[in-house]
């Protein structure tokens, strides 16, 4: 049970290891299959990979004080430059990234505090920067699924990124 900001950090440090974890995977299976087109939610495990990174780095800019209505249209913007990144390049992408959050968590003694979100899709909340970053952690998870069904669907296995394999790898 998540009791308090040490949980919330380690929640978020289990993301970086999934994403990193996923990331080596897709390395050894190569380009070829990381940029291969499937009929699925994204046409290709980069346009996954990378969606989960532009996400990522919009939930830091609404922490660290941009509107969400800014961190969604940096995220248009973004996208096309992620997606056309090389494997290598998006993994040095997501370590810069994390250190960046983790530098971001280290500076926040109160992960209780609130932010005013204006969701253009479901409307203003007061959201605590602790849920914020249960939402990335969902989020990237939700996505690490749809990347393990792609490949399934390639023909390839995936790599397991579960919280309960975190437990045992570090």
């Amino acid at each position: 049970m998540l009791q308090g900001a040490q949980e919330v950090r380690k929640m978020y440090d289990f993301h970086v290891w999934a994403n990193q974890t996923m990331l080596t995977h897709l390395r050894k299976l190569g380009e070829d299959i990381y940029r291969q087109e499937v009929q699925s939610v994204f046409r290709t495990v980069a346009q996954a990979m990378a969606h989960i990174y532009i996400v990522d780095a919009g939930w830091l800019d609404m922490m660290s004080g941009k509107s969400m209505h800014e961190a969604m249209a940096d995220s248009r913007v973004l996208t096309p430059e992620v997606e056309s990144k090389t494997m290598q390049e998006i993994e040095v992408m997501y370590a810069e990234l994390a250190d960046r959050f983790q530098a971001f968590l280290r500076s926040q003694e109160d992960l209780g505090r609130t932010i005013v979100l204006d969701n253009p899709y479901a409307g203003v909340r007061d959201t605590s920067l602790a849920e914020m970053i249960l939402q990335v952690v969902n989020h990237g998870t939700y996505h690490r699924g749809n990347v393990t069904a792609m490949l399934r669907q390639m023909g390839h296995a995936s790599v397991m990124t579960e919280y309960a394999l975190f437990w045992y790898a570090g």
